[in-house]
């Protein structure tokens, strides 16, 4: 997991999506490096996370993607279950956002919340209920991490998996 800072850019994705610019840093271009982009804004609520899973099956399968579906989903769904709990625990009628992007060669997924509280992977008993999310994602993606912006309240959760 890496921090990194989300600075205010001009650069706010092509398209009219809302990218964070936060992945520059990282030399990653929204505008070169990701032809294909979509965002998903929904309320902070527990119904969210299957509507992502659906939102995210369905996105990869029209960008030819579906080989990496599962993972993508899984990784997503988990990022916005930390996020909606974030979220109804810092303010009542928050929102969660999701964006996704991909060269076809990888699948980035970007989650913002509404609670500047950094993300804790924590280990998990074995007989935990909970607590496995960042774990799992972790294990699915190649890297993972967290930034906030100092214009924008919250905070950014981003995965990124390789798609071949």
């Amino acid at each position: 997991m890496a921090l990194v800072p989300c600075t205010p850019s001009a650069d706010r994705g092509g398209a009219g999506i809302r990218i964070p610019p936060f992945m520059r840093v990282q030399g990653y271009s929204m505008n070169g490096l990701w032809p294909l982009q979509d965002f998903l804004e929904l309320g902070a609520l527990i119904s969210a996370v299957p509507c992502v899973r659906l939102h995210v099956r369905q996105v990869l399968w029209e960008w030819g993607l579906a080989r990496v579906a599962e993972s993508a989903e899984l990784a997503a769904s988990e990022l916005t279950t930390n996020a909606v709990m974030a979220s109804r625990v810092w303010t009542r009628t928050a929102a969660v956002r999701l964006w996704l992007a991909s060269d076809r060669a990888q699948v980035l997924i970007i989650v913002w919340d509404a609670s500047p509280q950094p993300p804790v992977r924590v280990d998990a008993s074995g007989g935990a209920e909970n607590g496995r999310g960042l774990m799992l994602v972790e294990a699915i993606s190649e890297e993972w991490g967290w930034c906030f912006r100092d214009d924008i309240e919250g905070k950014f959760v981003w995965a990124m998996l390789q798609a071949g």
